[in-house]
Formats: C-alpha cells, sequence, structure tokens
C-alpha cells in the first residue's frame, strides 16, 4: 500500500528497523537512517506444530515468504537475489553506513537541531534576574506615571536604588 501512494514516501529510522520492519522499510522513496540507527535482516521464522506433512507445508510457506521478502529487498537495492538470499541467511545486522553501501537505506539521518540556524537557549541565572528586575521597574515606573506615589511609599528613584543594591554583577 505504502509503494502505491502517488507521493514521495521517506522512511526515517531513528533506532532499529528490524525484522518485518526493514521490509516494510523498503517501500520508502527515501529511506533515511540516523547515525546511530540499525537495520536488520534475517530468514523467516515459525513455529510448526504436527506431523511430517505439517513440517513439509511450513518449510514451503517459510520459502514462499523468503521469495517474497526478498523480492521487497531486491526492488530497493541492486543486490542479487542470491547476494540477498546470503545476508538473510547470515543474520545481517547493518549500520547506517552499511545500509547504504548495500542500498537498504539512501542517506543518514540529520539531526534538525544542528541544521537549525535557530539560537537554543540555555537557562541564566543572571539573564533571568535582570529581566525580571527591568519588568519591576517598568510595571513601577508606568504606575508612577498614572498616579504619583503615596506618602510614605517608595518612589521609583527609590525602587531603583534597592534593585541596583541586589543586581548581579
Amino acid at each position: 500500500m505504502l509503494m502505491d501512494y502517488p507521493g514521495a514516501i521517506t522512511v526515517k529510522i531513528d533506532g532499529i528497523a528490524a525484522s518485518a520492519a526493514s521490509v516494510i522499510a523498503m517501500a520508502g522513496t527515501r529511506v533515511l537512517m540516523a547515525p546511530t540507527a540499525l537495520m536488520m535482516i534475517h530468514n523467516p521464522m515459525t513455529l510448526a506444530y504436527g506431523n511430517h506433512q505439517d513440517m513439509q507445508k511450513a518449510i514451503g510457506m517459510l520459502d514462499e515468504v523468503k521469495e517474497s521478502i526478498v523480492n521487497a529487498y531486491e526492488i530497493k537495492t541492486t543486490l542479487t537475489r542470491a547476494k540477498i538470499s546470503h545476508l538473510m541467511d547470515n543474520e545481517t545486522w547493518m549500520n547506517a553506513k552499511k545500509a547504504i553501501e548495500l542500498g537498504f537505506a539512501d542517506a543518514i539521518l540529520e539531526d534538525a537541531k544542528k541544521a537549525s540556524n535557530e539560537a537554543s537557549y540555555a537557562f541564566s541565572m543572571r539573564t533571568s534576574q535582570l529581566s525580571l528586575m527591568n519588568k519591576i521597574t517598568e510595571t513601577y515606573a508606568i504606575a508612577e506615571d498614572q498616579e504619583p506615589p503615596e506618602e510614605g511609599t517608595t518612589g521609583l528613584n527609590e525602587l531603583e536604588k534597592r534593585l541596583n543594591l541586589i543586581k548581579p554583577q
């Protein structure tokens, strides 16, 4: 169904795409992997119970499932069916670079935070204190402009003197 979607499909692997998840990833127009991500491919597995005929039936089913999975990998990669089958037989784990090299992925997933030009912010006690003191001073000045301070209360000049005493240096 993903492959039938008319638009581009970007698959982003930021952890582990193992087993069936690796097959689903093959439907992507672009497959991007984080530098720390892993992809794992292996032969299909099942549990079987029964007699000789039941076991033969399970083996036949596993052979068909493997062919289907090889088809998905072959469409995405440029590897031969024999090479893909060999990788599956050996339960192959791939980091992002190896997956790109073999054609299972297209590129490294970039860290959006590193690529962003936006400034990052960290908590700064000094900046917070200065900002708070500036807001207090502004609010007090606006209130004083509207009404003169009552007798016995602190005026703006006195408030600024007091704030400067505790202002961080």
